[in-house]
């Protein structure tokens, strides 16, 4: 049992040449998160006719341009 857990990887929680972090994961895996909402939010806008809807969505469009921003 030990020597499987001894041939599975260095252990500390530190990333190893060629691999992420947990913190790098999870910035990854937020930033993919808004790059989906952002195409869904475009693909909306495309469509959208009222002009009220219009902004709201170009407003959302501008935040998720932001969060995307402040994770690069």
């Amino acid at each position: 049992m030990e020597s499987q857990m001894e041939s599975a990887g260095p252990s500390g929680g530190k990333p190893t040449p060629g691999r992420l972090s947990v913190q790098q994961m999870e910035r990854l895996r937020e930033r993919n998160s808004l790059e989906l909402a952002k195409v869904r939010v475009q693909h909306d806008l495309a469509g959208a006719t009222h002009p009220g809807h219009r902004a709201a969505l170009e407003a959302a469009l501008r935040h998720l341009d932001e969060k995307i921003a402040s994770l690069a």
